[in-house]
């Protein structure tokens, strides 16, 4: 048993990242127990978690085991949690209530627990007090661990915790099933250095390390082969890729190295504004197939708390970034992530936040109130500001974010748009698919448009979504 320690997991050493081919393994006899049965998977978080999903499916069915959208029907359920706010916590032990019921009326099923919460010292401190029921809990640093855990668990039948406060490695050749055959994500690079104040993401990923340029262009030209029209890059930081590899090969040179695999579009995310350099800019104005969409979180529209969030830069520096993106790549679209109620944030605080979404006008903004981290210093700062006052903060930020986004949409009325068709809609009779800028568009085509980008002509526009037809002129 390896339980976490958040006191290891901020320590950043100088020892050299491995990169292991060969770590995946399977035992024999986990293969034969695992035969013909069936898992159940529940992702939160983010977009690494979802592929992370999508390597822990591809795992679980090289063992035996398929797939079941029935968690009661299962024979192992796995919850892939996030730890970034209280509200996702909530939802997975919540979730945990249910499985220890249905663990009552099976006992033989195998239940686990992975991911960033794993990752957190409280979190596996009170699984491993109150939850002994549990089975299995691991973490971001050892999924290619899980054929090994799941035979000792077999064996012994005892509740184990293994997760590893460390710097972490790179492995390679990690199986995955992807969820689409249309888009696929890719990373290419794990953890992060930043330790904004707020966030525990650098104690549950580790630091930041980036996979060698070689493997990321092997799995993207794969990808083409296959007949993937869009890769998007994954990482923390992707605008910080390369700065761990000891040479001069930068974010910049690996968007024109996937850009030239002749992969039809190529998307990344998260950026920090910090990194983001003119060279990127220039080779993303070069590359059609390198997406005019740019998520770019600001977090506060105040110079005060933007230093209180450790974010190390200051809002006019985001403003010359921001406009500079906006000159350099036609027709872009940006987006960003923004954090009410962070500890005393003032009213005049609030309003500078206000005012640099009046000014920057974002195409869509992704807000939330500010959620206390544990261990993270930003949980030592006093918090005077009241739940209802935070609560009347988002809302009047909604309002307007919910205002551009709707004019910005409004600019595509009559205007034809490729889109890439990804399935049927919400809405009866419609397909759905997304344009360059990273626009939703509903659109009444026929089901074998599913896996293509076709052109559409936009005929409604509303706040967070477009409507459109097939556009055959």
């Amino acid at each position: 048993m390896n339980l976490p320690s958040l006191k290891q997991a901020k320590i950043r050493g100088k020892e050299e990242v491995k990169i292991l081919y060969d770590d995946y393994k399977i035992p024999n006899d986990v293969q034969n127990y695992f035969k013909n049965k069936k898992y159940y998977i529940e992702t939160y978080g983010c977009q690494m978690n979802v592929h992370d999903s999508e390597n822990i499916k591809a795992i679980l069915e090289n063992i035996g085991l398929t797939e079941t959208a029935s968690m009661t029907n299962s024979d192992l359920i796995i919850l892939n949690t996030c730890a970034i706010r209280e509200n996702a916590h909530n939802k997975v032990f919540g979730m945990l209530g249910r499985i220890k019921h249905l663990k009552e009326e099976k006992k033989d099923i195998i239940t686990c627990l992975c991911g960033c919460m794993a990752q957190e010292e409280n979190v596996a401190s009170i699984i491993h007090e109150k939850y002994k029921w549990l089975d299995l809990v691991f973490g971001t640093h050892n999924i290619h661990k899980l054929p090994i855990l799941l035979g000792e668990l077999i064996k012994t039948k005892k509740q184990n915790i293994d997760v590893y406060s460390i710097e972490g490695n790179i492995y390679e050749n990690i199986p995955v099933k992807r969820d689409s055959k249309y888009k696929a994500w890719v990373n290419i690079m794990y953890g992060c250095d930043k330790f904004c104040t707020y966030c525990i993401v650098p104690y549950t990923r580790g630091k930041q390390r980036s996979r060698l340029p070689q493997d990321i262009i092997k799995e993207v030209e794969e990808l083409v082969k296959d007949g993937y029209l869009e890769v998007t890059l994954l990482g923390q930081n992707v605008n910080a890729y390369g700065k761990d590899l000891k040479t001069n090969y930068n974010m910049a040179n690996l968007l024109e190295n996937v850009a030239k695999t002749q992969i039809q579009r190529i998307r990344f995310i998260t950026s920090h504004p910090w990194d983001f350099t003119d060279d990127m800019l220039d080779v993303i104005a070069k590359y059609d197939n390198i997406m005019p969409y740019i998520h770019l979180p600001i977090q506060s529209g105040s110079n005060r708390i933007l230093k209180l969030m450790g974010r190390r830069y200051t809002k006019e520096e985001y403003i010359c970034l921001f406009n500079k993106i906006k000159r350099k790549i036609p027709n872009v679209s940006i987006s960003t992530d923004i954090i009410v109620g962070f500890p005393n944030e003032t009213e005049e605080d609030f309003q500078e936040t206000l005012d640099i979404v009046n000014t920057l006008k974002f195409d869509l903004a992704y807000t939330f109130i500010y959620s206390k981290r544990e261990g993270t210093p930003a949980a030592a700062l006093e918090d005077n500001i009241t739940l209802e006052t935070k609560n009347k903060r988002l809302q009047k930020l909604n309002n307007l974010v919910n205002k551009y986004a709707k004019e910005n949409n409004q600019k595509y009325l009559n205007k034809v748009v490729p889109v890439l068709i990804e399935g049927e809609s919400e809405k009866k009779g419609k397909f759905f698919g997304y344009t360059d800028t990273m626009k939703l568009v509903n659109v009444k085509c026929d089901p074998s448009c599913v896996g293509k980008i076709i052109n559409v002509k936009i005929k409604e526009i509303k706040t967070w979504s477009l409507d459109g037809d097939i556009n055959n002129d």
